[in-house]
């Protein structure tokens, strides 16, 4: 058997439930500081650290089942004082987590787990030996197992010391011995129905197939080394019965006084199992999900053909009502199936910035700071694609809070504010399949001075340039760098992951003294959009729908002209003025300083939080399109998010327009650049 081709299913396994150890331990935590007993996190907690466990020993991965065995001796210890764990015990246990999660990233990457690092397993160790909290317990002697030496001689330390430790501290250490057979085989009746029956009576902690003569004429036998208070016969009823037998490891000792029985409260807040299982789920690969949004793509991309040829025959008097109907017919499905593969992509935001806890606790530690972080998510939900890219930024614009933003405990108490600072991440979805979240604190605020005197310029009059200057590369307001930042890379890499890989918007309000807020809007799937097709000095572009807040009728001769304004006019809506810029001229198209008089329409887009307006020839309609990203460099143009094929074979350009009017000034070459594009000269 190659253990190998079981390792994508334990990767992604151990993953999932070490995420849910991560997230139990600090609940657990919390409780802790609060004097407060956890029985359902230190529940949960166990389990997720007995599975891996388990299933590392299937893979045989020892490190981690040496690891796992002594978490979750101590977690056992919790469990059966009410839910109660030693404060020292915290640090250990997150340790453990990390060197688990360490050796899992190792596998995932091709390489052998690392061996334990001896001081750990001294640390759990020590954790066993103070056993409940209160102090040091007092041990049974251990329970000498009855082992055959076939059987002991393929037991590992930690296994025979679980057997030793189960049966001493009550339960019943048995060996149960199954029979294959061809008939109990017809009925049903094979070793992995016997291993679910039996998981439902005990702790399975290792299962031998041992050949040789058996009873009822086999060749074969499955040794099942068990701690169970189930009794022979139910044990034997899981088994299917006789030619099956049951005999005792050692002699049951008592319980150790010292560990409590679990308060009834505590099994009231567990959940049940059928709770706990839920509906079912199926895990599948990115890959498979890609591979399939491609597959609609190419459907989405024929649809557009097929509707140009229908139009064509239309306009040549060819009766295409039937066609019409089927194109329309055509449409529903593929949208519905956008849809639903669109919604298996989704992850809640949610499980997107659960590690988000994990990082403040270590910065807590490293800085000395007392932060509290709040997360108000709901259920918004956003493509995995799009939740990969963002995750980055979320955690520097979060370290970059406690680091940098939320002062020390005395200087808190100097300003009058609560010792302990507050981060709060929130998130909610706006109509146009965008993504509001913002990272506010209540720390010191962005000293304008400061970081204009760091930087050598005039100080930024509005918060929109102060933030252009934090997100310039290499730029810090720390002398020398920490572990946490200092090397100027943080706001850089927030600003180039949301505003250019992901087409969204990066804002920032902040008042000294009082806490910094980072406003970040993001589309929800950066593939398939609905798009704002429109001409423009001859040529099609297209815009995602969410990103334009109004479409106005531009009257030419209501427009205002003000003098030394480079050919931006002045357009009124709703009593209010709004900048309105030629987009033939920001693309190069168009005379630099004419006045437009071919513009008919304007797409009106909020730039930093200001309406602006673009001028275009014609609009063609809202249209389904494949966003096609421009990942090199080389090519690469602000304001262009991307390339599409509308169905005339030809690359159309799909524009970001917020972007496209802050790079206005940016000088000829991108607009030269631009125009190259325009010509359809770059398939």
């Amino acid at each position: 058997m190659d253990l190998a081709d079981f390792l994508p299913a334990y990767l992604a396994e151990a993953e999932e439930l070490l995420g849910m150890g991560h997230r139990q331990l600090l609940a657990l935590e919390a409780s802790i500081r609060r004097g407060l007993p956890h029985p359902r996190a230190v529940r949960e907690l166990f389990r997720a650290v007995h599975t891996i466990k388990g299933l590392s020993a299937m893979v045989d991965v020892e490190p981690i089942v040496d690891i796992a065995h002594w978490m979750e001796t101590c977690l056992r210890h919790a469990d059966r004082a009410g839910g109660r764990l030693p404060e020292a015990s915290v640090e250990p246990l997150m340790e453990g987590l990390r060197e688990i999660e360490q050796r899992v990233r190792q596998l995932a990457v091709g390489k052998q787990a690392a061996p334990v690092p001896p001081g750990l397993l001294s640390r759990l160790e020590a954790l066993d030996a103070e056993g409940a909290p209160g102090g040091s317990v007092a041990r049974a002697a251990p329970a000498a197992l009855a082992l055959e030496e076939a059987v002991a001689s393929r037991l590992s330390a930690v296994e025979r010391e679980q057997l030793t430790t189960g049966a001493t501290d009550g339960r019943r250490a048995v060996r149960l011995d199954f029979i294959p057979g061809a008939d109990r085989a017809a009925n049903g009746i094979t070793i992995n129905s016997v291993r679910e029956r039996v998981a439902s009576l005990g702790e399975t902690v290792k299962v031998l197939p041992l050949s040789g003569p058996a009873v009822g004429g086999g060749a074969l036998t499955f040794v099942l080394l068990l701690l169970t208070e189930a009794s022979d016969a139910a044990l034997l009823e899981a088994a299917g019965g006789p030619p099956a037998s049951v005999r005792p490891l050692a002699a049951v000792a008592p319980r150790t006084p010292a560990l409590a029985p679990l308060p009834e409260s505590a099994l009231a807040d567990e959940e049940p199992e059928e709770a706990r299982r839920g509906g079912g789920s199926l895990r599948v690969d990115v890959s498979r999900l890609d591979e399939a949004l491609e597959r609609l793509a190419a459907l989405v991309v024929n649809r557009s053909r097929l509707t140009r040829a229908v139009a064509a025959l239309t306009a040549a008097g060819a009766p295409t009502r039937e066609l019409q109907a089927i194109l329309q017919e055509n449409a529903r499905q593929l949208r519905d199936m956008r849809t639903a593969i669109l919604r298996l992509r989704m992850v809640r935001v949610g499980d997107v910035l659960e590690r988000l806890p994990l990082l403040v606790r270590g910065l807590r530690r490293s800085t000395g700071k007392s932060v509290r972080l709040e997360l108000d998510v709901g259920d918004a939900e956003l493509d995995k694609a799009v939740a990969d890219r963002l995750l980055p930024a979320l955690v520097h614009l979060v370290r970059n809070a406690v680091d940098h933003a939320l002062e020390s405990p005395e200087a808190r108490r100097a300003a009058g504010k609560p010792e302990e600072g507050v981060v709060r991440v929130a998130s909610h979805g706006r109509a146009g399949g965008l993504l509001d979240l913002t990272v506010a604190d209540d720390g010191r605020g962005v000293d304008a001075r400061a970081v204009a005197a760091r930087a050598g310029m005039p100080v930024p009059p509005t918060p929109d340039a102060l933030l252009e200057v934090l997100c310039r590369p290499g730029f810090s307001t720390r002398d020398a760098a920490n572990a946490t930042s200092g090397r100027g890379m943080g706001m850089d890499i927030v600003q180039r992951i949301i505003v250019d890989q992901l087409g969204g918007e990066l804002g920032m309000e902040t008042r000294p003294g009082a806490g910094t807020t980072f406003r970040l809007r993001v589309p929800l799937t950066i593939t398939l959009l609905d798009a704002l097709v429109f001409e423009c000095a001859g040529l099609r572009y297209a815009v995602a729908v969410g990103s334009v807040e109004e479409l106005v009728e531009v009257d030419a001769a209501r427009l205002v002209w003000p003098a030394g304004a480079g050919g931006v006019a002045l357009l009124e809506r709703r009593g209010n003025s709004v900048p309105l810029m030629g987009l033939a001229r920001l693309l190069g198209r168009g005379e630099a300083d004419g006045h437009e008089g071919s513009v008919a329409k304007a797409l009106l887009v909020r730039q930093r939080g200001e309406l602006v307006a673009f001028g275009v020839e014609r609009l063609v309609g809202q249209q389904e399109i494949v966003l096609r990203p421009l990942e090199d460099p080389l090519v690469r143009v602000p304001g262009v998010a991307g390339a599409t094929d509308l169905g005339d074979g030809r690359p159309t350009l799909v524009l970001d327009l917020a972007a496209l009017g802050l790079a206005r000034g940016g000088g000829a070459p991108h607009r030269r650049r631009a125009s190259v594009w325009e010509e359809g000269r770059l398939a």
